[in-house]
């Protein structure tokens, strides 16, 4: 029996046992088994492996703590679930996940819902697909089509995750409601020709209180009427009633203006004549007195000497009514020293 130099050769040779097994030939190969059991086994390090994967894992699960919050954002920790902080912008740490976790806010983006738009509306006939989120009543019963955009942001991240659970649609609802009220409160006529900027503030202020109350963390930036019209189905009939009433306005500025003319002018007309009347009063009463004290003054002269006072009387009468008259008398014992005269004037 002749045995291979190397137990693991496995090329197949000459050398090697043949059996007989009645006249069946199979050729065996041998391995020397003393020889595999003289090889030594590698030394078993696995345990100081997998400690290192651990510490390795550990110090991993450790440096997952640290996060980053930016200038525009809020940090929210929970712990288990639970509210436990808020922090600033900067880097922080907390315990890594699960123990505890961080939510980001954004506290700066302003978001904005549109009330009134089909496509936001949670009002539609399924039938003829009608709008009506938009359709308000008005104080003085009327309907109105209103569109309106508001503008928030948060400014409490704790508040705005935990108070609500669908902060837009609760904003929206809200809106609503508060603009309801306050159209409700208010005539159509107003809103639609250029009352809005009312409309706006105090649904701005209205509804900022009501979030206030729910501890929603919102804060309203603005309040935006995009639209403020009649229904379709009436603008013509609400376009004719605003001509008559622009007609009305127009005739009654019209006399208005008439009235602020007329009046002044007879106004100062009347003082006119008062003023005429008033002064042809005192000329009148100034003459009389004027007279009056004149005939007193002759009536003294008289009494101090009739002769003289008659005389005068005389010839000033004399003087006036002689002076209207186109003839000349002359005093015959003057006749020789006068000279005879033209009368030019005369035709």
């Amino acid at each position: 029996m002749a045995k291979k130099n190397n137990p693991w050769d496995d090329n197949s040779g000459d050398d090697g046992i043949w059996t007989a097994d009645g006249d069946i030939l199979k050729r065996s190969k041998i391995i020397d088994f003393t020889k595999i059991s003289k090889l030594q086994a590698p030394k078993d390090n696995w345990g100081g492996y997998v400690k290192y994967i651990l510490l390795i894992i550990l110090a991993l699960w450790l440096t997952s703590g640290f996060y980053q919050v930016q200038p525009s954002e809020e940090g929210v920790v929970l712990r288990f679930g639970k509210y436990l902080e808020t922090t600033e912008a900067g880097l922080h740490y907390h315990l890594p996940a699960p123990i505890e976790e961080v939510i980001k806010v954004n506290v700066t983006q302003e978001r904005s819902i549109n009330l009134g738009t089909l496509e936001n509306s949670r009002y539609r006939n399924p039938r003829n697909n009608a709008f009506t989120e938009s359709h308000m009543l008005t104080g003085d019963e009327n309907i109105v089509d209103i569109n309106l955009t508001v503008v928030w942001k948060i400014k409490d991240a704790k508040n705005y995750l935990f108070s609500m659970r669908s902060p837009d649609e609760t904003v929206s609802v809200a809106a609503q409601s508060v603009l309801r009220e306050i159209v409700g409160q208010s005539e159509m006529q107003p809103i639609i020709t250029g009352d809005r900027g009312k409309v706006e503030d105090d649904t701005k202020e209205e509804l900022q209180r009501v979030l206030d109350e729910f501890d929603a963390g919102v804060q309203i930036v603005r309040v935006k009427l995009q639209k403020a019209d009649p229904p379709r189905e009436v603008v013509d009939a609400f376009n004719e009633v605003q001509r008559a009433k622009a007609d009305m306005e127009r005739f009654k500025n019209e006399a208005e203006a008439y009235r602020n003319e007329i009046i002044p002018n007879a106004r100062g007309k009347a003082a006119q004549i008062s003023q005429a009347a008033e002064a042809y009063r005192s000329a009148t009463v100034n003459k009389a007195e004027g007279e009056a004290k004149r005939f007193a003054s002759v009536y003294e002269a008289y009494k101090d000497g009739k002769s003289v006072t008659v005389r005068k009387m005389y010839l000033d009468a004399m003087e006036e009514v002689l002076q209207k008259s186109h003839k000349v008398i002359i005093d015959p014992s003057q006749k020789g020293n006068m000279l005879p005269v033209l009368p030019l004037g005369n035709k």
